[in-house]
Parts: structure tokens; C-alpha cells; sequence
């Protein structure tokens, strides 16, 4: 998915979640930026994520991120990849240690416009955040990365007692309760 048809996908993304939908029009106009996937774009840039779960939609995989420290799905920046397909699918590998990954769906399955706090010299900023629906075997060995203080498969029922009332986790945890895509 190069730049070109990242914007197609984004022009032609519906989503029925009303914070969602707010700021597509803000991805799309990202894509003519050609600093877009890179994180020196200090006002915001392009990260990828996947969000990972079994094939009988009972688990996802969640990470403990290190300096968020918060449960998030596996992903990160794009530094400068423009296939964000491709960048999600590469954090995803080097972030869990999973060889059993697939992609379910080539389509955008969410996408999230985030703030990222401060730290150090680099100022607050945003990450516009496309994601893809990928499946796993659950009994493959986990390999924790350095960019994570754990990772666990989080069954669907207990996955708001992890996060919290992160809107866009949960968000794709109501999609995934929903979707019809290759089960």
C-alpha cells in the first residue's frame, strides 16, 4: 500500500464510530505531505499498527509499552516506509517474535489520531496511526522486545479491565466483536 493508495483507502474509509470519522479528512491530507513518515515531521507523522488477535476471535495481543507504559497493540513508525501495511507487519514481527502472523484484511481497519507526550528533547506531537487486522497462533512463544515491558494474549472480555477507557482500543475490540472478515 504505497502513498497513492493509502490515500484511496482513507477517501474511500467508512466508519460508524463518530471520533473515528473526525479526523480522516486529516489523514488524507497528511498524504501529500512528503515528510508525512517521518518522525523528524514534529507536528504529527504516519505510524503503523497491528492489531493482532487468534484465529477464534477470543484473544488479542496486547504489549505493555515501555514508555508509555500503558497496554497498546504492536506497531510504530514508519521511518519513512511508505507502505504502512508493510510497516505494521515488520513492528508487529520484531515486537512479539511471532512467525505464525497473517495479514486478515489488506483494507484499513482503524485508524487513530493520538497525542504522544514529551519526552526529552522531542516536543509533544502527534501519531496518525493506521491499522490492520492481522491473526496469530496463540501458542506460539512470545519474545518480549526491548520497546515493551510485557506482552500478553488478553481475552476479549478482560481486555477494558487492561486498558482502560482507551477509546481506540476498544474501539477495535467492538469491530473485531462485529466483523465478518475471514473467521
Amino acid at each position: 500500500m504505497d502513498r497513492k493508495s493509502l490515500r484511496e483507502n482513507l477517501e474511500n474509509y467508512r466508519t460508524p464510530f463518530e471520533d473515528e470519522s473526525s479526523f480522516v479528512d486529516d489523514f488524507i491530507e497528511l498524504t501529500f505531505d512528503d515528510n508525512a513518515y517521518v518522525r523528524e515531521r514534529l507536528e504529527g507523522h504516519f505510524t503503523g499498527s497491528a492489531w493482532i488477535v487468534n484465529k477464534r476471535r477470543t484473544h488479542t495481543l496486547l504489549t505493555l509499552h515501555r514508555k508509555l507504559n500503558k497496554w497498546l497493540q504492536l506497531g510504530g513508525h514508519a521511518d519513512g516506509h511508505e507502505n504502512l501495511l508493510e510497516v505494521a507487519m515488520a513492528e508487529a514481527q520484531e515486537e512479539s517474535g511471532l512467525t505464525s502472523l497473517r495479514i486478515v484484511d489488506s483494507r484499513i481497519f482503524d485508524i487513530d489520531r493520538h497525542t504522544i507526550p514529551q519526552r526529552g528533547d522531542v516536543p509533544e506531537h502527534f501519531h496518525y496511526d493506521v491499522r490492520f487486522l492481522f491473526e496469530a497462533e496463540m501458542n506460539e512463544p512470545l519474545q518480549i522486545s526491548e520497546e515493551s515491558k510485557d506482552l500478553a494474549w488478553i481475552q476479549f472480555d478482560a481486555v477494558e479491565d487492561i486498558v482502560g477507557l482507551n477509546p481506540s482500543i476498544l474501539r477495535m475490540l467492538e469491530k473485531t466483536s462485529k466483523s465478518e472478515i475471514l473467521m
